[in-house]
């Protein structure tokens, strides 16, 4: 139990609906016993991905000022830029030593979600890079087929319609988000991580990493082991809202960065969250009267709001006003 499965998923992109259960069997089993994988065989070209780092050098090279133009703070829908040591993921644990560009679904200003002033929701902030938001808009909304595509795979399994996610995933409040970490040695202390220990909130989490490494999961025996770059490969793990909805028959493994030696790391996830009205709550096929129900029903929104005070104190402090 030293190394995560690598799941090719091409089969999922072909025509042949028989070659489907075999890849939903080995997500179900990655799922199961680590609640991490690889995949491989995605539509995702490597052009693509050199281009999005080449963007996000750029970004994060730029003055801090500059970067400050789209503080993330200074939005109610969490947008725009974070500073290093704006998240502390670990409370144990000092603030973490990276720094952040996010964004979600790009809904305008006079969309009724907005003008409702629903949590979470609301036009993307881009920086004044040419080509930015024209390559970040479609990689988000590549990134989202991609997460869906894995979820309509692990229905297979979880014994619920096919399309049970698709439905929940009409605008959903998924983020894609840019990271660079800068060595460890500008780390304010020894105690300073990259990211601090954690588990993810969402559904599933789809992570490119460059190849500075640096991201470790918590094995079932609780284990700190690396999870190196693979070329081609992006990292594909489990949130707690997917562990409320399967009631923990799929695990939300605890993971962390620990910065890099001498080098800058960079790295892209995606975190795939549904619709923020849409009911968190065991499914059918996951309960029995040996197993009822772990966790009280939620929504989506209510949940990632508890978790993103936790996180971050410009959230407790919006909240507090």
């Amino acid at each position: 139990m030293d190394q995560l499965p690598i799941i090719d998923i091409s089969p999922l992109y072909s025509d042949d609906q028989n070659a489907w259960p075999a890849v939903a069997e080995q997500i179900d089993h990655a799922c199961r016993e680590w609640g991490f994988f690889y995949i491989k065989g995605h539509p995702i070209s490597a052009q693509r991905i050199a281009s999005l780092l080449d963007h996000a050098q750029r970004f994060f090279a730029l003055p801090e000022a500059e970067k400050l133009r789209i503080d993330i703070t200074q939005t109610r829908h969490h947008r725009g830029y974070g500073a290093i040591a704006t998240e502390q993921l670990d409370p144990d644990k000092p603030s973490d030593l990276k720094e952040t560009f996010d964004m979600g679904l790009h809904l305008p200003a006079d969309h009724p979600e907005v003008l409702a002033a629903k949590p979470l929701r609301g036009p993307n902030r881009h920086p004044a890079i040419p080509g930015w938001e024209t390559l970040m808009e479609q990689h988000y909304l590549d990134m989202q087929a991609l997460a869906q595509t894995l979820l309509r795979a692990m229905t297979l399994a979880l014994g619920i319609e096919r399309d049970f996610f698709d439905t929940r995933f009409n605008e959903p409040v998924s983020v894609l988000r840019m990271i660079h970490y800068p060595p460890r040695h500008t780390a304010s202390s020894a105690e300073q991580q990259g990211a601090g220990a954690h588990t993810d909130y969402g559904c599933i989490t789809l992570l490119y990493q460059d190849a500075a490494g640096g991201l470790q999961v918590k094995n079932v025996k609780g284990q700190w082991i690396d999870a190196p770059p693979i070329d081609g490969t992006f990292v594909v793990n489990l949130g707690d809202m997917m562990a409320r909805w399967s009631n923990d028959r799929y695990r939300s493994t605890p993971h962390r960065v620990i910065s890099p030696l001498g080098v800058d790391r960079y790295s892209m996830p995606f975190f795939a969250e549904p619709h923020p009205d849409t009911r968190i709550e065991c499914l059918p096929g996951c309960q029995d009267a040996q197993h009822p129900a772990k966790y009280p029903t939620t929504t989506c929104a209510e949940f990632l709001l508890s978790r993103f005070a936790d996180t971050y104190a410009y959230r407790r402090e919006q909240e507090a006003v």
